[in-house]
């Protein structure tokens, strides 16, 4: 039974014994009580029917700790409701309403952690003020999802005095080198890897003399870097410490990915990848790569290095501060391991990033370049 109900069956009580016991002192709270319990429930049963409530389609994703704009509209029923609240899942607390509120609420939320959300709907309850009736609206619209993606932070020169940014020179702030520059200034010398077409303008030191004297095509040698020399971010979620852990490591292979994109680009092979996902400075693969590394869970065994096998540098993100032994021989532009903090690795760090600190794990040979005969 309803308040409403229970106030008026007492209403009606009183009423029945101030006349069975000749008692009119019982008329005035018989009558206040049949009135209130009554004036109630019409009034909330005519807000309620026709009201309704829905929140407005807001973007598919978000970042971390970006503001999220919720729009939420209510539509009233025959009467405005006489109170009640607003009740949305993604709110903190439910917003009170009343015959003044507007129809429109507009509310900016923030999510702490990526991956993807369930959007329950949001739900409106009329109620008077004193309860005694309550009614409840369903929202109009049907749940929906939304999908959090890691945070990009800047990347950071030693000591975190100043981004690392992707443009800078060896003499820039503080004589401070790109993370780039340190990267490429590793594989300078770089290997030749067959053979293609000759190009009008190619050094005679790159045509290759033997084929042009044997089947008189003319070809040229191709070096490797143009095919596997921008570095490469390798995302290990291997047996993460814990979950803050595991996120970290995942914002700091978004914010390498995007600073060394700015700089002509990179690769990022993620958890169960066969093959890297190339990022040019276009950025047209980064949404689809930033959608997925919103996703990216807990693995049971790290990625194969010999598909990271790269003749430029490789970058490899983990939660855990140990790195593989045999990470350096992949690398031919030198190798980095980048890890929380709170696991510091070995090493003078090269940089910091998103909580994490990457520092070489070793330098790689890189093979000198043949010259043509």
């Amino acid at each position: 039974m309803s308040r409403a109900a229970g106030a008026a069956a007492l209403g009606v009580a009183l009423l029945v014994a101030g006349t069975a016991f000749d008692t009119v002192s019982l008329y005035v709270p018989a009558v206040a009580l049949l009135v209130l319990s009554v004036g109630a429930a019409v009034w909330v049963t005519l807000a309620a029917h026709g009201a309704g409530v829905a929140r407005l389609a807001g973007p598919p994703t978000v970042e971390e700790d970006q503001a999220y704009p919720v729009v939420v509209e209510m539509r009233h029923g025959v009467l405005p409701p006489p109170g009640g609240t607003l009740a949305d899942p993604l709110l903190d607390a439910p917003v009170a309403v009343g015959p003044a509120t507007r129809r429109r609420m507009r509310i900016e939320v923030r999510f702490a952690r990526r991956g993807r959300r369930r959007l329950e709907p949001a739900e409106l309850v009329i109620f008077d003020p004193l309860r005694l009736a309550v009614r409840r609206v369903a929202a109009d619209d049907a749940p929906g999802e939304l999908l959090v993606l890691p945070r990009v932070e800047p990347v950071l020169a030693p000591g975190g005095g100043g981004s690392a940014a992707a443009g800078a020179t060896p003499g820039g702030s503080g004589g401070r080198e790109s993370l780039r520059g340190r990267m490429d200034g590793s594989a300078a010398e770089l290997d030749l890897d067959g053979l293609r077409p000759y190009r009008p303008g190619t050094p005679a030191s790159r045509i290759h003399w033997p084929k042009v004297a044997s089947g008189g095509e003319m070809v040229e040698r191709r070096l490797t870097a143009e095919s596997d020399s921008a570095p490469l971010v390798v995302l290990d979620a291997t047996k993460p410490p814990s979950e803050e852990a595991l996120d970290m490591a995942v914002r700091a292979a978004a914010s390498l990915c995007v600073h060394l994109a700015r700089g002509g680009g990179c690769a990022l092979m993620l958890p169960g990848d066969r093959r890297p996902s190339p990022l040019g400075p276009d950025f047209a693969a980064w949404p689809a790569l930033h959608a997925r590394l919103a996703l990216v869970e807990a693995a049971g065994s790290r990625p194969p290095l010999a598909r990271a096998k790269r003749a430029g540098s490789v970058i490899w993100v983990s939660a855990r501060p140990d790195a593989p032994r045999d990470l350096p021989r992949s690398a031919g532009g030198g190798a980095f391991h980048v890890a929380p903090a709170s696991g510091l690795h070995s090493g003078r760090a090269a940089f910091s990033v998103a909580g994490c600190m990457g520092s070489r794990v070793g330098r790689a040979v890189s093979a000198r370049a043949g010259r043509a005969a």
